[in-house]
């Protein structure tokens, strides 16, 4: 189980639990077999990026294509949708279905589901209205009780499921019936209660750092700890005797990165700024890859979701892991549904119903976490939300109707899906699972 990470982080696309050959205890670790040819140089990459579609191992490279291809047929049709404007409101309108997805993220990998986020959104934020608005708690409190309300009934279903033997679909499930009924219940006789103008709540839509250093100081920063991180991941694998990425590679991705952050805090700064809902959407997402790809819980996630029962014999707390990780994923749903009070302008009844759900499931899935378990990243939540969020946008501009909207969503999904069982398959047939 231990050599799960390791390969992992070699990895610039989503990890599986398989990604690792088996070593003999005290053995040497077996070399990177991608690194060793990319030594080789252009014709390395070639080879191994020939290697990487024959086993089935696409990566992120279909959604990183999919959004590109989105941008360029919308704004050709509409002229409109590459302007900062737009650009920024799709930066801020991400956040909340993000933060939910990251939760998703981390169920999914276990190979469970999640149908009780919409609801629990809806929940946090009437806890939050009720509590703020109408009793006049302090708002800071206000909105750490909602937070910890979505913790607890992530804790509830995860006892449920992991504890008592429930099965996550049937928990979940119950979960969105009756949260959403104590949502309504919570509400009283208030269909909606508007946000205050004064609200930290409503800071998530609105707030903006203007000063330009903002966007850029925050791009370097992201630059600069991905070049890091990277560099200090290869003093560890040179001090392992293991071999390590060519420096022109490192340096390329660190061009990639900067040109993507430095782009984007351009764009930005041509409307109204840095919004603080891509600030706190981008924290979530650094926190939650951290936690999953450099920590030992994170490594035992994926080896709950790979194979449960070789993980309970590893000697890891398969109960304890599930149980947590339903409590992230509440605690972000709550979280999540903070950010759609204030995108809507207030708690109403109906926060968290109609297609949220499936947006956000979506969202995960088409980033590249794999249904079945054991496999993705937590960037796939970005990248999903991203296409789901673009797409939505993009039809807006066209003046489609909504249903048109859900049949190509819809769509994306399936292409998503079918595209994962593929991949798993000719894994399979590779020897790669």
């Amino acid at each position: 189980m231990s050599d799960v990470p390791r390969e992992k982080q070699a990895s610039p696309g989503p990890a599986t639990a398989q990604d690792s050959p088996a070593t003999a205890p005290g053995a040497d670790p077996a070399p990177d077999p991608r690194l060793l040819v990319r030594e080789r140089g252009l014709a390395g990459y070639l080879e191994d990026f020939r290697r990487r579609i024959r086993g089935g191992e696409l990566g992120s490279i279909p959604v990183v294509v999919g959004v590109i291809l989105i941008a360029i047929i919308f704004e050709a049709e509409t002229g409109s949708f590459l302007t900062p404007r737009n650009l920024t409101n799709i930066a801020i309108y991400i956040a909340g279905p993000g933060i939910m997805a990251v939760g998703i993220v981390l169920v999914l990998l276990l190979g469970e589901i999640d149908l009780s986020i919409g609801s629990m959104a809806g929940l946090s934020a009437a806890i939050w209205a009720v509590l703020s608005v109408t009793h006049g708690v302090n708002d800071l409190l206000a909105i750490l009780l909602a937070l910890g309300a979505g913790a607890v009934v992530g804790t509830i279903h995860g006892f449920f499921f992991a504890r008592i033997g429930v099965p996550a679909f049937v928990v979940t499930l119950a979960g969105f019936l009756g949260w959403s009924g104590l949502q309504i219940w919570v509400m009283g006789d208030e269909g909606t209660i508007n946000t205050p103008r004064d609200s930290l709540v409503r800071d998530f839509r609105d707030f903006y750092f203007s000063d330009i250093a903002a966007a850029y100081s925050l791009a370097t920063v992201i630059t600069a700890g991905y070049l890091l991180a990277l560099w200090r991941h290869e003093r560890r694998r040179q001090a392992a005797g293991l071999p390590t990425r060519p420096t022109s590679e490192i340096l390329l991705r660190g061009g990639l990165v900067a040109a993507a952050a430095f782009i984007t805090a351009y764009t930005l700064n041509q409307h109204r700024g840095l919004p603080l809902a891509l600030v706190i959407f981008l924290a979530v997402l650094l926190l939650a890859d951290f936690m999953v790809r450099r920590t030992t819980y994170g490594r035992q996630i994926f080896a709950v979701g790979g194979n449960a029962e070789a993980a309970r014999r590893a000697g890891i707390n398969v109960e304890r892991v599930r149980m947590t990780v339903f409590t992230i994923a509440g605690t972000l749903a709550a979280f999540g549904g903070l950010f759609f009070a204030a995108q809507s302008g207030g708690a109403a009844k109906n926060l968290g119903s109609g297609n949220l759900l499936m947006n956000v499931i979506a969202a995960a899935v088409i980033g590249g976490t794999s249904l079945f378990g054991g496999r993705g990243w937590v960037w796939s939540a970005l990248l999903g939300t991203l296409v789901i969020q673009s797409i939505t946008t993009g039809l807006n501009l066209m003046g489609m109707s909504s249903e048109i909207q859900y049949m190509i969503t819809g769509a994306v999904l399936l292409i998503a899906v079918v595209l994962d069982s593929v991949s798993r398959r000719t894994q399979r047939t590779a020897g790669r699972t």
